[in-house]
């Protein structure tokens, strides 16, 4: 004889673990949707880049509007010309976007840490390489 599961019981449990990485998807799907409507290479609809108006130079997230309005749309060469740092960042967010909704499915407690502390600082070295080197004469494909 089966046991009839208290109210409240494990499906609430498991819509309140997966309400966080839901309401992520969400409102990356509404950034995401918004900025592919508004293109942001049209004047006045985004403010620029307050590191580039300063100092005339590119930062790392120079090209990342224009980087996304490209993948809505689907044009993924153009969004790899635009910013090719941002494109490459997608698979590894939606790998840990996907890892922590089958967590929470699962009933498993989320992870404290997102990454080793070796592989965070691998990523720093690589924004401030790409800052770098995208602002070099060398570097210039690296430009949006």
């Amino acid at each position: 004889m089966a046991s009839a599961e208290p109210v409240g019981g494990r499906g609430a449990r498991r819509g309140r673990a997966l309400a966080a990485p839901l309401g992520t998807a969400v409102l990356a799907a509404a950034v995401v949707a918004y900025v592919g409507a508004v293109d942001p290479g049209e004047p006045g609809h985004y403010p620029p880049c307050p590191f580039l108006f300063v100092t005339g130079l590119y930062c790392p997230g120079c090209g990342t509007l224009r980087a996304i309005h490209a993948l809505a749309h689907g044009d993924v060469p153009s969004a790899l010309g635009l910013n090719v740092l941002t494109v490459g960042t997608v698979p590894f967010l939606l790998f840990w976007w996907g890892r922590w909704t089958l967590r929470a499915w699962q009933g498993r407690p989320a992870r404290r840490t997102l990454a080793h502390p070796g592989w965070l600082y691998g990523l720093l070295a690589l924004i401030v390489v790409f800052w770098v080197a995208r602002n070099l004469p060398s570097g210039a494909f690296l430009a949006p």
